[in-house]
């Protein structure tokens, strides 16, 4: 009885947070049970230095923002800024990566010049369910400037749709829509419009919990600690 009340009962480790997000390579995506990237080897570092393990679980984008939303999990990576996501979840301030939103069409579509959104108003377009993509498209899309034709559950079905010819304009991240063809080896089969449509910088965004209190800023210290020291650009050089 002593030495239990000497030693007493070991210390439990915190359970590890449960981070969520979407298969978006090569940012992050699952792959024979891991889940791989660069933009989730820098949250792992981040919570690393923090002294903090974490789960990291890819869903749909949708049940992945849901979740984070009514406190399942605990944060949310890579998520652009829009005004109805802020008001329910604390953005980190520093960037997690930064994105560029292009405009992909087939090979031999006529289609020449994505700079401007007005000029394609009449044509369709394809986007992957629940995903933002930047302020210019999003808000084009409200307006009714242009019109969306096909909702997939992922990237790599909008990418068939694209080339099954279900709509003509295929909206996406430029890094992750070239991942996706040239894993496929169907980089001859489309083409990416020039400008990119917009530069967008995206986020981790952590449930409004209290038991989160202040790890948002704790998470901002580490990650603009991992920018000064030169580790970030190490872990987010393109593949």
């Amino acid at each position: 009885m002593l030495f239990a009340l000497c030693c007493g009962t070991p210390a439990r480790a915190a359970p590890a947070l449960e981070l969520v997000t979407l298969q978006y390579p090569p940012y992050q995506y699952q792959e024979n049970g891991e889940v791989k990237g660069f933009a989730a080897d820098l949250v792992r570092e981040a919570f690393r230095r923090l002294n903090l393990a974490v789960h990291i679980s890819v869903y749909p984008w949708g049940r992945s923002i849901a979740m984070v939303t009514d406190g399942r999990a605990d944060a949310i990576f890579t998520l652009y800024r829009t005004p109805e996501r802020e008001a329910l979840l604390d953005y980190s301030n520093e960037t997690l990566a930064q994105q560029e939103v292009s405009l992909f069409v087939r090979k031999d579509s006529p289609i020449s010049s994505g700079g401007r959104l007005d000029a394609l108003s009449a044509y369709r377009f394809g986007v992957v369910r629940a995903v933002s993509y930047g302020v210019v498209f999003d808000q084009a899309v409200k307006s009714g400037q242009i019109k969306v034709g096909e909702v997939a559950a992922s990237g790599e079905q909008n990418m068939d749709m694209l080339l099954a010819q279900r709509f003509d304009i295929l909206v996406s991240n430029r890094l992750g829509a070239r991942d996706i063809l040239r894993r496929r080896h169907e980089e001859a089969l489309v083409r990416e419009l020039s400008p990119p449509l917009e530069a967008i910088p995206s986020y981790m965004a952590f449930a409004r919990k209290r038991s989160l209190a202040g790890l948002r800023q704790r998470f901002d210290a580490a990650l603009a600690a991992m920018k000064r020291d030169g580790s970030y650009a190490r872990l987010s050089a393109a593949p």
